[in-house]
């Protein structure tokens, strides 16, 4: 209901013929950026405050520009960077816009390596400065480095400690200026080491600048300025010589996938975008694994390396349920199979009366899971038909059969996003009132007074959009009961890998908790995690302990959900409501390839993790209450 903020996404091309190939077999030499358009349109639903693209000329020649970047903010952002790129060619003649040894020599973007992004900020800070992919400038073209990433790093502090001691100054103390920092400073040694070999072997001039870019390894550059980060990322890069690499954390907590044919090499965050954009099977698609760097030489060779060694892999579920393109066939099916699974409890939730229920969901991300609610929900009462006609003991007649036969699941449309209004007013009741109007019902939709209503979204954290809004429209139809169903699990603590949840206040279940253990006289309960919690500060990340688990421990899911639904229900609900969440187990069961469930169970896949949230908790307990 409440959009939740989403992860960056990444593009990578890399053209394996020479530009007249393209222009020859598809009639435009800007094969290579349409189809880097294409990657970052369909992942546009990632990256919603701005987007960036860079592009490398192989074997320009020396005074010639050879590495280009364009950046710019906002939701429009791809169509204003790919807008800004295409007004270099769009007054040329046709002859030669259609030269690609012209576009090659003179135009900007006419390269053979790509690499896209679209960003949205985990950090809170933007502006365009802080759009990817970043440069870092050199006289010597491998030297020349852009970079960009779907990630968020636990241990910037750390990290920031221990490079500005051997004598680097970062330009700003933000994750992605960082890392640009160790990998440029890894590669200026990798290109010093050849450097070496290469004026060791006699050669001079241009030979050496040949012999360094022939024989460069960022395999090594990635070795060692990754093995300290910690955190869920895929970092992408490329050198002015036309190195490309793209690197995944060992926990695998984000994900990329990579094609290879004998035209072009393609690297996104999500699979089908890959299908779509090529129009290629799933199964010539590869993961990149965890641990794992892709790397193309400059030559076109692609190779794979292991960089980190894989740690306990943990992938991000919420990739599953929520951020990544349903019209893949994997995460089709498991979004299916999450609603599915919900169908006991919902059935216990409306006492077993399919009769007098209808089920909906909530545009636009729940609507697989909802399929699969109904999927189940059929399975389910063609059981009761069969046991009914059994029931029956005797030949049963037409009509008999019929009033049981005739007997559906009652699914509706009920609730409409006005994707056209706007909350314009920032602050004050007129601001709720408009809130309030974020979604439409579809009136007659229900007997009023008789028929409960189920409606299935795929997330509940914040709980302020169905307080405002999906609850009091709701209501208006006069249901018996609202049920609200998520289709994940009670979102408890905070993300820290590239989710936009990183505060304790966020949460509603957390909210729930801390309200029962004061109803209850149980605040000695927060008085100890946060004694505990503490007392583990200046530890090493390592040895620390989630404490904000034993808030939640007294309490049940049923008994958490209850006192959501007193926290979220607005004065004058005529409805009852009730909340019915996800088990854990249930989405183990259904996304079984993805485990990491941290947000749902406080189990972090990295040390860093467990300290941002020792951190977050001492700072609201510490605003909320005097220990």
């Amino acid at each position: 209901m409440e959009q939740l903020k989403h992860e960056c996404g990444v593009a990578m091309i890399r053209l394996l013929k020479p530009l007249e190939y393209y222009e020859e077999k598809y009639g435009t030499w800007m094969y290579g950026l349409n189809k880097l358009y294409l990657l970052m349109e369909k992942q546009h639903n990632r990256g919603q405050e701005g987007a960036g693209l860079a592009c490398v000329k192989l074997e320009a020649n020396p005074g010639e520009e050879y590495m280009f970047r364009e950046r710019a903010l906002g939701s429009s952002a791809i169509t204003e960077i790919f807008g800004t790129v295409q007004s270099n060619f769009k007054d040329l003649p046709k002859e030669q816009l259609h030269d690609a040894g012209y576009a090659k020599r003179v135009l900007p973007f006419a390269g053979e390596v790509y690499m896209g992004h679209l960003r949205y900020s985990t950090t809170g800070k933007s502006g365009i400065s802080y759009v990817h992919p970043f440069l870092r400038r050199n006289n010597w073209r491998a030297k020349n480095l852009a970079l960009c990433g779907n990630f968020n790093m636990t241990n910037v502090d750390e990290i920031f400690a221990r490079i500005t001691a051997i004598g680097q100054h970062p330009r700003k103390y933000a994750d992605t200026y960082i890392m640009l920092e160790q990998v440029g400073h890894r590669l200026d040694r990798e290109v010093e080491r050849v450097f070496n070999l290469a004026e060791a072997e006699g050669l001079a001039g241009m030979e050496i600048t040949r012999y360094i870019e022939d024989h460069i390894d960022l395999a090594n550059v990635l070795r060692i300025s990754s093995k300290e980060w910690d955190g869920g990322y895929v970092m992408c890069g490329l050198t002015g010589s036309g190195e490309t690499f793209a690197v995944r954390d060992p926990w695998g907590i984000r994900t990329a996938f990579w094609y290879q044919d004998d035209e072009i090499v393609v690297l996104a965050s999500e699979r089908p975008v890959i299908q779509t954009a090529l129009n290629v099977p799933a199964g010539s698609i590869r993961e990149l694994q965890p641990g794992q760097a892709v790397f193309i030489h400059k030559a076109g060779k692609v190779r794979t390396v292991q960089i980190n060694k894989p740690r306990e892999v943990r992938p991000c579920s919420f990739e599953r349920i929520y951020f990544s393109r349903g019209s893949d066939a994997d995460i089709y099916r498991e979004r299916k199979l999450l609603g599915e699974k919900l169908v006991p409890n919902i059935l216990k939730a409306i006492d077993y009366d399919i009769d007098h229920t209808v089920f909906s969901f909530i545009p636009n991300t729940a609507e697989v899971a909802f399929y699969g609610m109904l999927q189940g929900l059929d399975e389910y009462l063609n059981e009761e038909k069969v046991y009914q006609i059994d029931a029956l003991g005797h030949a049963p007649g037409h009509d008999e059969l019929e009033r049981i036969l005739s007997r559906r699941i009652r699914s509706e449309k009920v609730a409409i996003k006005d994707i056209k209004l706007r909350t314009f007013i920032a602050e004050g009741n007129s601001r709720n009132d408009l809130a309030a109007h974020v979604y439409d019902i579809t009136y007659g939709s229900l007997v009023p007074g008789e028929d409960n209503l189920v409606i299935i979204d795929d997330s509940i954290v914040r709980g302020t959009t169905l307080r405002q809004s999906i609850i009091g429209i709701l209501d208006r139809l006069n249901p018996k009961k609202i049920v609200i169903v998520s289709s994940s699990p009670q979102v408890r603590y905070p993300d820290y890998y590239g989710i936009d949840m990183s505060r304790m206040s966020e949460f509603i279940a957390f909210k729930a908790a801390v309200e029962l253990l004061k109803e209850r006289d149980m605040k000695d309960v927060i008085a100890a995690a946060y004694r505990k919690s503490k007392e583990q500060v200046g530890l090493p990340k390592e040895q620390m302990v989630n404490y904000v688990k034993d808030i939640y421990a007294p309490f049940t899911d049923e008994e958490i959900s209850a006192k959501m639904v007193e926290l979220l229900t607005p004065k004058g609900t005529k409805a009852q409501v009730q909340i019915v969440y996800q088990p854990l187990e249930g989405l183990h069961e259904a996304c079984p390839k993805h485990p990491g469930d941290w947000y749902f169970s406080g189990d972090y896949p990295t040390p860093g993790g467990v300290k941002l949230l020792n951190a977050a908790f001492i700072d609201y307990i510490e605003q909320v209450y005097q220990f």
